[in-house]
């Protein structure tokens, strides 16, 4: 149990501590049966996580302080990758501060809290990016889906004046984004790395954008010196944001925008005998419960054959995967699959990960999610 954040509630001595006599949020200290000291934290008698630590020094229990504290560590760590304040700031467990995330874009920082014992140092935590790091405006995006699970209502908020737009620079390309009804907190910092080892395979291609979102990977493709991107998402305000970018970028005449369900959209341009020389799969997360693994590994088998199906010989596919419960292993096994059903030769030729601003913590294999495989795409061997 050393080093991890987490204890379940079965885990929990209940008829010496009920866990009716606590109230959602509340802080307490942690002892083994023994009466060894194990850290404080807080306790959420509603939920399977019953208790998450938050410290193991007596000397800094779960404070105000200790909020504005480890806001601080987190954003030394990321100054010191980054040379603009653009990124994710805290990434819950791995940051020690359980049930917070917060991205930050320069004066501007979005906040999900997701737990009853954070959503208890609220105040806290809006006091500490005022004064500490001046926040110009904080948008509270206290609407996952993690909160039901904690009993707590959904929300969302913002506090002081939110720019009308809000910038992202990436990789030479410019991207306006809505950080108030924006998909989770606005733009996808964990996947920034991945898209930069992509972009010196794109000058003169042509790719696909599945799954596009504001086309962080098209657009980049695009000011990279892609021939054309098709930019396919389901959504039509981030398809209206696509074209934003892409003008922004003064690229708006590479940029396609396809609105429709991505594996309905794939199957179309197979029918039109459409090819390309890029497919990027950067679906949502299919398997968000351990119980959804079958139908979730059936969901991104599928969407990669419809990917290879379109894949120019000597291609390229970039797979990712941004579920936990999917293993990469199982992703491999599942993406060879995909190209044994469409008859292609697959050469794995590049792995990702999540950014460094998204921190592994050694203990919690749950703060490892993102996957993503570069491959070759060949035809019969």
């Amino acid at each position: 149990m050393y080093g991890h954040l987490w204890i379940y509630s079965n885990e929990i001595d209940t008829k010496k501590y009920p866990l009716t006599s606590y109230v959602a949020g509340q802080v307490i200290n942690v002892e083994t049966s023994e009466g060894r000291w194990v850290g404080n934290g807080y306790l959420n008698p509603h939920s399977l996580i019953a208790v998450r630590l938050v410290s193991r020094d007596r000397e800094k229990p779960f404070t105000d302080e200790l909020i504005g504290h480890r806001l601080t560590v987190a954003a030394k760590h990321r100054d010191r990758m980054y040379e603009c304040p653009f990124y994710r700031m805290v990434y819950g467990e791995s940051d020690f501060l359980p049930g917070l995330v917060i991205d930050r874009f320069g004066d501007v920082f979005v906040v999900q809290i997701n737990t009853a014992g954070m959503e208890s140092k609220k105040d806290a935590i809006i006091q500490s990016l005022q004064t500490q790091f001046s926040a110009k405006a904080i948008v509270l995006k206290c609407d996952h889906s993690l909160r039901k699970m904690e009993d707590l209502p959904l929300y969302s908020e913002t506090i002081g004046t939110l720019p009308e737009q809000v910038i992202v620079e990436e990789h030479g390309a410019k991207f306006a984004i809505d950080l108030k009804d924006g998909q989770k907190t606005g733009w996808f910092y964990d996947q920034r790395d991945n898209r930069a080892a992509l972009l010196p395979l794109v000058k003169g291609k042509t790719v696909i954008d599945v799954c596009s979102y504001v086309g962080a990977w098209g657009i980049g493709a695009a000011v990279a010196g892609a021939s054309q991107v098709i930019c396919v998402d389901a959504s039509e305000a981030a398809l209206e944001q696509v074209a934003i970018n892409a003008k922004l970028n003064d690229v708006e005449g590479k940029v396609i925008a396809a609105h429709g369900d991505a594996f309905d959209l794939l199957k179309s341009l197979r029918n039109d005998n459409h090819h390309s020389d890029i497919v990027i799969l950067d679906p949502p997360a299919f398997i968000k419960r351990k119980k959804d693994l079958r139908n979730g590994t059936e969901a991104y088998t599928r969407l990669m054959r419809r990917g290879l199906q379109l894949v120019n010989d000597d291609g390229i596919l970039v797979t990712c995967s941004c579920s936990f419960h999917m293993p990469r292993d199982l992703l491999v096994q599942r993406m060879n699959q995909a190209g044994r059903d469409t008859d292609r030769a697959l050469q794995m030729f590049r792995e990702g990960r999540q950014g460094p601003d998204h921190p592994i913590h050694p203990a919690m294999p749950e703060t490892e999610y993102l996957k993503v495989l570069y491959s070759r795409v060949l035809g019969r061997i």
